[in-house]
C-alpha cells in the first residue's frame, strides 16, 4: 500500500497565507480553517521544516510530516511517523473502549433507574 491509498495529501498550491497573530497561528486553506496555539511558555515551538506550521508536542510533528510530506521523509524519519502513529493508534483505541464503557454503564444505570422507579 502506497503513501497515497492511506494517507490524505494536502497540496502547496491549494494554501492561501499564514496569518500570525500573537501567538496563535491561522492557517487558511481554500475550504476550512484550522488554528494551532503555539506554547506560550517561553519555549521553540515543533516547526515542521518542510512548511513551518508550528505544533504543540514533537509527536504531532511526526504525525504531520508523515500525513503532509511522506514522499519527502528519509527512513528514519517515516520510522519516527509510523511509531507515533501506532502509538495514536493505541491511544485512539483505548479511548474508544472506555467511552464504550461509560456508555454501557450509562444504559444500565437508566435501565435499572427505570426498574425501580417506573
Amino acid at each position: 500500500m502506497t503513501h497515497a491509498e492511506y494517507l490524505p495529501n494536502t497540496k502547496p498550491e491549494r494554501l492561501q497565507r499564514w496569518q500570525i497573530d500573537s501567538d496563535v497561528i491561522s492557517w487558511h486553506p481554500l475550504m476550512g480553517q484550522f488554528e494551532t496555539t503555539v506554547p506560550g511558555n517561553g519555549a521553540p515551538p515543533n516547526e515542521c521544516d518542510y512548511c513551518g506550521r508550528p505544533f504543540p508536542t514533537s509527536d504531532r510533528l511526526d504525525l504531520h510530516r508523515g500525513i503532509e510530506h511522506f514522499d519527502r521523509l528519509d527512513e528514519s524519519e517515516r520510522e519516527t511517523f509510523e511509531a507515533a502513529r501506532a502509538e495514536e493508534r493505541d491511544d485512539l483505541s483505548q479511548f474508544r473502549l472506555k467511552a464504550l464503557g461509560v456508555l454501557v454503564l450509562l444504559y444500565f444505570g437508566f435501565l435499572f433507574l427505570y426498574a425501580i422507579f417506573a
